[in-house]
């Protein structure tokens, strides 16, 4: 799910037991690596993706008299609009949902005070060995893309946090017009690298894309920082990549 006027994606997670990390299931031409990136390279700074987390603050501007918890049934609101949506939805009408629960009016300088730009680092930041990895993947040519369900705006972020420059393509559910795990979200990575499936190395935090990808001919990992795992190749710390190539 993507994270307000800072678009990323959580990885949902069903974390279940029994870590593999083997290289044999990876094949030797393995060219590149195909990104998620919410729960994977970035984390929301106070463990929130959506809304952002300066949403009560904004709103509060404008009614002062919103509790904590109609703030609390509010996001609950935003977070079951998101669930009944095919791809990640437009970001205003993500915000109107929960306004309206809110009995807030939707204006738009309302609108547009929750969207405007803020500092990426001031609410997301990268795992610890995020930055490490992708400057030896690079160093050593590998290719990288990022698959993500997210909004538009997601490149600038990994501009913002300093990672960017890694990666040569993005697929983005609000502009593909599906989420993950539908088969073009995949695939369009792959193609814009001009690789085949069997070359891409698919990473992501819900071990079921993961599983997902491995049956559209992708090799997978999925990322299990908190040391309970899934029953698809998993990994604990991305630095673990640098051990398939």
């Amino acid at each position: 799910m993507p994270v307000g006027a800072v678009s990323a994606t959580t990885g949902a997670s069903g974390h279940q037991t029994g870590r593999v990390t083997t290289r044999a299931s990876c094949p030797e031409d393995l060219r590149a690596v195909l990104f998620d990136s919410g729960g994977v390279l970035m984390q929301p700074i106070g463990g929130r993706w959506n809304p952002r987390a300066d949403f009560e603050q904004t709103v509060l501007s404008y009614a002062p008299s919103i509790t904590p918890e109609q703030f609390t049934a509010a996001i609950v609101t935003g977070d079951q609009f998101f669930a009944a949506s095919p791809s990640t939805p437009d970001y205003d009408d993500y915000h109107r949902v929960m306004l309206r629960d809110l009995g807030v009016e939707p204006t738009s300088q309302l609108l547009a005070d929750l969207r405007r730009e803020v500092p990426p680092a001031t609410v997301l930041e990268t795992y610890p060995e995020v930055v490490g990895t992708l400057e030896e993947l690079s160093r050593r040519g590998v290719r990288m893309a990022v698959v993500s369900d997210a909004w538009p705006d997601l490149p600038d972020l990994h501009a913002g946090l300093g990672i960017g420059k890694f990666f040569e393509a993005y697929t983005i559910s609000a502009e593909l017009g599906c989420d993950k795990p539908d088969p073009r979200m995949y695939h369009h990575a792959s193609t814009a690298l001009n690789l085949a499936p069997a070359q891409c190395l698919f990473v992501d935090d819900d071990p079921s894309l993961v599983a997902a990808a491995i049956t559209l001919g992708y090799p997978g990992r999925a990322v299990c920082r908190n040391s309970t795992t899934s029953d698809v190749p998993s990994i604990a710390s991305l630095t673990e990549l640098l051990d398939l190539f």
